[in-house]
């Protein structure tokens, strides 16, 4: 008789992702013929623009369907430098590039590789959930940092300071910020920057929703500072501004050791990223880019929709997000009511309440470290967003 297997340690302690959690039961049900209006995932409803899906099958034609070198093709870094000047003002060179299998293997690489068992890493709330779980895999502390409610969202360098401690060894950020939409200036980020110079902290930061910003918000990269190009990791990729999430193509800017680094971790784990996958990503840095507005233009107005219904509905408030596709609901004032005979004590309990007798998805706020908060990506087309927010208005009207 087999004996039973142990799991490892670092593995049994793996919170699964809330967003796909939420998103796995929403399908479920879809499966079973429910109508669900799915708020969750955070994916672009916009099929991949026409030019980038063809680059992809010129590249199977042409016979690109072989491996390539472990950090990526040499055309395709040479557009990301190309991007990131552009997009950042910083250059970069082809050697100080990874390609991954997505920027969620950029971040996996970019912890692995620099944190040290027992080092504390700060962690702004609210945090996107696979932050926290990625620090702890590298054996990491998560420091997390609470951001001061007269600053509506936006992290600053006093936040970070009350928050560091001895242990203190980097920062990862994330501007625009995944769940919140918050995105932090540039002025802002300057003094960020001095914090890090001053406390000696390596800066992982996240990148991805950077060409998503709305109104007169502005993306600036704290790699563009002095002396912060030589500590920071910048991770970015094609998923969110491109749609192009199932090719899963990411990448890594940053000093030419930790790269090498990088790359040696991802040749013992994925080796290269799909190859033709590769081709279709040089084709959207490289090529057009005008469905990038289309599609930034088209986000613009449901979030201002959505933001307004929101609001409009009693006990719910929501600040207008700046960048990404999400909008961070605060419902702490429905904590106690009953729903249908449900007492809602949280998110959570809100949440579930909405998909099983509304058949709505929303992604409770406990993931992201903030439980009386949800997330809700407006990532989804504007029929599709109306029908969701009428269910969820219609449930808040049977509360006791």
């Amino acid at each position: 008789m087999l004996q039973t297997v142990s799991l490892s340690k670092r593995v049994a302690q793996l919170k699964p992702s809330p967003t796909m959690a939420i998103d796995a039961k929403a399908k479920a049900l879809i499966a079973q013929g429910r109508d669900v209006v799915n708020f969750g995932a955070g994916e672009p409803d916009f099929d991949t623009p026409e030019n980038i899906r063809d680059a992809g099958i010129k590249a199977i034609n042409r016979g690109h369907t072989r491996y390539t070198a472990v950090g990526g093709i040499e055309a395709l870094k040479s557009s990301i430098v190309e991007r990131i000047f552009e997009d950042t003002g910083v250059r970069y060179t082809n050697d100080e590039i990874l390609v991954s299998v997505g920027a969620k293997q950029s971040l996996y690489n970019a912890t692995m590789a620099l944190i040290n068992p027992g080092d504390g890493v700060l962690l702004p709330v609210p945090y996107w959930v696979t932050y926290p779980e990625q620090i702890t895999l590298a054996e990491g502390e998560p420091e997390y940092v609470p951001i001061a409610p007269a600053h509506e969202g936006e992290l600053h360098a006093d936040d970070l300071a009350a928050a560091a401690t001895q242990k203190s060894r980097g920062l990862i950020l994330n501007s625009p910020s995944n769940p919140s939409g918050a995105v932090i200036r540039p002025t802002v980020l300057h003094d960020i920057a001095r914090l890090a110079l001053d406390r000696d902290l390596w800066v992982i930061s996240d990148e991805i929703y950077n060409r998503l910003i709305y109104d007169d918000a502005v993306h600036a990269s704290i790699a563009q500072f002095e002396g912060m190009r030589d500590r920071t990791i910048l991770i970015n990729g094609v998923s969110k501004s491109y749609a192009m999430t199932g090719w899963r193509i990411g990448y890594a800017a940053g000093p030419k050791h930790i790269i090498k680094a990088m790359a040696s971790l991802q040749s013992q784990s994925t080796s290269n990223p799909s190859t033709i996958s590769q081709y279709a990503a040089l084709e959207a840095l490289s090529g057009p880019q005008e469905a990038v507005t289309t599609m930034q233009r088209e986000f613009d107005r449901r979030r201002r929709y959505v933001v307004g219904r929101i609001n409009a509905m009693p006990k719910l408030s929501a600040a207008t997000p700046q960048g990404a596709f999400y909008v961070w609901v605060d419902m702490s004032r429905w904590v106690g009511a009953r729903i249908q005979g449900r007492t809602i004590a949280g998110a959570d309990d809100l949440a579930l309440a909405w998909l099983e007798l509304a058949d709505v998805a929303v992604v409770p706020g406990s993931g992201f470290g903030m439980p009386n908060y949800f997330r809700m990506s407006y990532a989804t087309s504007m029929e599709r967003i109306e029908t969701g927010l009428d269910r969820m208005a219609r449930l808040l009207e049977e509360a006791e």
